[in-house]
């Protein structure tokens, strides 16, 4: 795959020294996340993986470092006045944590469907929410002409400099605390995290790769810096990258400093989710785990070197992250749903449930279909649900039916 080319000579509106004074600022109040070396991540892919959890941060995003320093950077007049901004996920809940902190009012504008968890959360923090229009395009609208005739200031979640240089501190302790690091795995939705972590990669003492990573159903700055048209649009796990249209300020830095941008199908994103769970004992988000997902999908374009993936937020909704983790050991071989065809008659179950115990192969869940089926009306359908230790597991109890003279089915997972 072709690179990004790069320019030495480019004036970007975001310096190192910007960076470095955003850190002074923030990191006060803010919780310098650690980052580890996974020896088990690392003997799996090839690569020396470092995890950066910012995940631990107090609202559970790196969010929150672009937003205080913007807030710190206001006049005494602004930060009386206010701030808005659009968001229904991370930028909201650090703008809001952080507004209240310093005692700054926030408005949040959000579309009338978010859900109503985040509108509860983000008024949590004291913020005020505004719900309007149908789609985010509808609030991030209203919200500028309320920063107008409000007298407020709109805060971008990416597209301003003063948050490229709040979101590059990730980077710069991420290099602090661990040199070695040569390259960079960093998710992109407009392109803010990339953008502070591409200048100070640049700076660092040795050469850093920084590979940005983006969901395949939004790629859309991956269209931009590489000139096609593709389109964004879909449910993505990583709905916090999936931004239809980057920034101004962020893509004209991708392009200056960014070596790579690839593409990680949802598959991918679910795998890396559980696998952080599994593995690291963390929760990450479907974009949190952006980093680690494009790892996975592209182990050589990585092996042998040392790479850091930022773990940029934990926010998932529990019935989400439980069906990731079905679905994961479902394609893994754990857990198997086998549609078997019998005759329905008494202790045909039972046969078949003798044949699960020889195994040793856990029934979870059985369901019998007698009516919506092709076979005769002394025929039926069982829908076993089953936990097995791994996939040649599973393959011997497969077989096992079958020399019983079993027709079994297994039903894929998505």
């Amino acid at each position: 795959m072709a690179s990004v080319q790069k320019s030495d000579a480019v004036s970007v509106p975001v310096t190192i020294d910007d960076v470095r004074a955003a850190h002074v600022r923030v990191a006060p109040s803010i919780v310098r996340t650690p980052i580890m070396h996974s020896r088990t991540l690392s003997t799996l892919t090839g690569a020396n993986v470092w995890l950066k959890f910012e995940n631990l941060q107090f609202t559970a995003a790196y969010k929150e470092r672009g937003a205080l320093n913007k807030l710190c950077l206001l006049t005494e007049d602004k930060k009386a006045r206010g701030v808005i901004a659009a968001s229904a996920g991370n930028h909201a809940q650090g703008l809001a944590y952080h507004g209240a902190r310093l005692g700054i009012p926030v408005t949040i504008v959000m579309p009338k469907s978010t859900p109503t968890v985040k509108v509860q959360q983000t008024e949590g923090h004291g913020a005020r929410v505004v719900l309007i229009g149908e789609r985010f395009d509808d609030a991030s609208e209203a919200a500028v002409l309320m920063a107008e005739a409000e007298g407020l200031t709109f805060v971008h979640p990416f597209d301003d400099p003063d948050t490229i240089a709040g979101q590059g501190t990730v980077t710069l302790e991420m290099l602090q605390d661990a040199p070695e690091i040569d390259t960079l795995i960093v998710p992109i939705g407009g392109g803010g995290l990339i953008s502070g972590a591409a200048v100070v990669a640049r700076s660092h003492s040795k050469p850093v790769q920084v590979i940005g990573v983006q969901a395949e159903l939004y790629p859309s700055m991956y269209a931009k810096m590489k000139g096609v048209t593709l389109p964004c649009a879909g449910d993505t796990l990583a709905e916090g990258i999936a931004v239809k249209q980057p920034g101004g300020i962020t893509a004209g830095i991708v392009e200056a400093m960014v070596d790579d941008i690839v593409l990680v199908a949802e598959r991918e994103l679910e795998h890396a989710v559980a696998m952080l769970l599994q593995i690291e004992k963390t929760v990450a988000e479907g974009a949190g785990a952006a980093g680690l997902a494009a790892l996975l999908t592209h182990p050589e374009r990585f092996r042998g070197r040392n790479v850091g993936i930022i773990l940029t937020g934990g926010n998932i909704d529990t019935r989400l992250l439980a069906n990731v983790l079905l679905r994961d050991l479902a394609r893994s071989g754990r857990l198997a749903r086998l549609r078997i065809a019998m005759q329905d008659r008494p202790g045909a179950l039972f046969h078949v449930a003798r044949v699960f115990d020889e195994q040793q192969v856990n029934i979870v869940g059985i369901d019998h279909q007698r009516v919506f089926t092709t076979l005769p009306a002394k025929g039926t359908i069982a829908d076993i649900e089953c936990e097995t230790r791994d996939a040649p597991h599973l393959e011997r109890l497969l077989q096992a039916l079958r020399a019983e003279g079993y027709d079994v089915t297994q039903i894929e997972a998505a």
